[in-house]
């Protein structure tokens, strides 16, 4: 009994280290930061920048996501780079490539932010360990092929010789197990369906992932040779030769100085000046805060990633997951149509897909901007496919990298039939339903009936046809051209600029300066950036956490406002306008009205 009673103590001190006392020491730390002296730059600074844990597309909005193992974010990376290119303090980059592979979009459009970077008349050095054949990782080498400099351990081994990828087919091993997969695809291109029916590549599986992959590969290999000063042929004839060690890698000029990392973080600092000192990125990052820029008039730029569904996003303040929330991002698109200053909206798209009625709600308010004569330009990051292209589709600009995954016009649904696997271990599955046939559809216990099938079949045909009338009404094609390149295929952003889905390769500074050109903003005027979703507070996140009526909330944002923080104190009238509903007042207003 006395073990049981200090297991529940000790159990009950975890929970109020966790939740309370953890909490508000987190809240004291950013309070704290928030009232310190914003410190400067070093004169001489060196900004290390490393890629080998990994990018997110874009920053998360939730304060505590970097305790969930979010780090750099490519969004972020783009914005920080263009005010250090104005920094006249920070005179070297210094990239720590992966690897391994890159997202191929990703690497493009930091590709393209360090060529900027270096267009300012700065120095770029890359520090390689090696590159695995792991992936995008030609991806990997464009990018550290980009630096003034590209440095190699002398162990390491040069082996990116081109482009792979694996699939695993289930069919066969469902066949044997008893598992039935029932699926219905909109069209023979909407290949995630094959994995649980095929146990090979279907002729038209084959051919759209030979397709996208060679796009990716032969855009890599352009953009290598341009900055290696080669030709993409002899380049290709070199790389497909390897793999080479760090010494035939420099003799063959694929890099131009073999060394440690010391040493090459020496040759950054030698060029940054004296007493040079080296500043990691997200410190640097959280030194500048995202860029806001100026002026009277604002482009919004609206942030989605992840797969679509419908509602809102989850409560976990340590959440390092990421999703597009039709709730969520429908509502960012109306608050920056409401805002008067908002001349335009660019909508950083990065998403494989999801939910169609969530797809249409966020493709709703995308219209009704257009409407509010607010131009909406789409940037593609690493996904636009899909459910990511739906809400793409009727937008005045569509902005893609040339690797960006795209397309996918088409659906797919069905379930996993398992009674018959189930009974090999004798467990018995058995349905009931009331109602019409339809009811239990989705039962893993049957598969469909002849009727059952004839009408999820009849939707997922509707589904398909209202994709292609929203692409063919957003892109002005034809909906038999439609047809024609939909199928379920995805595509390049390269691919997809030449049948007309795309409107120009690039990132989000070409999608920002298309948005300034439909706005009408005169490229002499400075413009500010307001971004959506609006990043919550320390306060607000872990309030939402706790329940905006809760106790635990009240305590937690009180302290806040003693602190003088303003979002606490705006917190804390929610909060306590939360509590009144809740015992049934009828609230007009939260605050009084003038």
């Amino acid at each position: 009994m006395k073990q049981f009673f200090l297991t529940m103590l000790g159990v009950f001190a975890g929970l109020v280290a966790f939740f309370i006392i953890l909490p508000v020491a987190a809240l004291l730390f950013f309070a704290a930061a928030a009232g310190a002296s914003k410190p400067t730059t070093p004169a001489h600074t060196v900004l290390e920048l490393d890629l080998r844990e990994g990018l997110t597309d874009q920053a998360p909005t939730n304060p505590f996501a970097a305790f969930g193992g979010s780090g750099l974010s490519v969004v972020g990376v783009v914005d920080t780079l263009a005010q250090a290119e104005k920094d006249s303090n920070v005179k070297v980059l210094l990239i720590r490539a992966p690897e391994g592979g890159m997202n191929p979009a990703a690497a493009d459009e930091l590709r393209q932010a360090i060529a900027r970077f270096r267009a300012s008349g700065k120095t770029v050095i890359a520090h390689s360990q090696g590159f695995m054949p792991v992936g995008a990782v030609v991806s990997s080498y464009m990018v550290a092929a980009g630096a003034d400099q590209l440095w190699m351990q002398n162990t390491a081994s040069f082996q990116a010789t081109g482009l792979s990828t694996d699939s695993v087919f289930l069919g066969r091993a469902f066949q044997k197990y008893g598992v039935k997969p029932e699926f219905e695809q909109r069209y023979e291109y909407k290949n995630a369906v094959n994995e649980y029916t095929q146990s090979d590549f279907t002729p038209a599986h084959r051919e759209a992932m030979t397709a996208w992959m060679t796009s990716i590969y032969d855009s890599a290999l352009a953009q290598i040779a341009r900055d290696r000063k080669t030709t993409p042929e002899a380049l290709k004839a070199v790389i497909e030769a390897g793999p080479y060690s760090a010494d035939q890698a420099l003799s063959l000029k694929l890099v131009d100085k073999i060394g440690q990392v010391e040493e090459a973080e020496k040759a950054a600092k030698d060029k940054a000046g004296k007493d040079a000192k080296i500043v990691s990125f997200g410190d640097y990052a959280a030194l500048q805060g995202a860029r806001t820029g100026s002026g009277k008039s604002a482009i919004a730029i609206v942030g989605g990633e992840g797969a679509i569904m419908t509602g809102r996003g989850g409560v976990s303040p340590f959440g390092s997951g990421s999703d597009i929330r039709s709730d969520d991002t429908a509502k960012a698109i109306y608050q920056a149509i409401e805002d008067k200053d908002v001349k335009a909206i660019v909508f950083r798209v990065s998403s494989p897909g999801g939910s169609p009625e969530a797809s249409e709600q966020i493709l709703a308010a995308v219209r009704a901007a257009k409407a509010a004569g607010k131009p909406v330009v789409v940037s593609m990051g690493a996904y636009a496919a899909s459910g990511g292209y739906w809400i793409s589709s009727e937008a005045n600009w569509i902005v893609a990298q040339p690797t960006t995954l795209t397309g996918s016009i088409g659906v797919f649904g069905g379930k996993f039939v398992l009674a018959d696997a189930l009974g090999r271990f004798g467990v018995d599955m058995r349905g009931l339903s009331v109602g019409g046939d339809y009811s239990d559809v989705f039962s893993p216990s049957h598969g469909f009936d002849q009727g059952q099938r004839a009408a999820f079949a009849a939707s997922m045909d509707r589904t398909y046809e209202e994709f292609v009338a929203r692409v063919s009404t957003g892109r002005k094609l034809p909906v038999e051209r439609v047809r024609e390149i939909a199928k379920g295929r995805v595509w390049t952003g390269a691919q997809a600029k030449g049948l007309g889905l795309v409107d120009e390769l690039g990132g989000l500074t070409e999608a920002v300066a298309k948005a300034r050109k439909l706005a009408n903003i005169p490229s002499s005027e400075s413009v500010r950036f307001k971004r959506y979703p609006t990043p919550q507070s320390p306060w607000e996140a872990l309030a939402t956490a706790f329940g905006a009526s809760g106790e635990a909330a009240q305590v937690l944002v009180k302290v806040g406002r003693v602190m003088g923080d303003p979002a606490a104190e705006a917190m804390l009238q929610q909060v306590q306008t939360e509590r009144l509903r809740s015992r049934g007042a009828v609230v007009m207003a939260d605050q009084p009205g003038l």
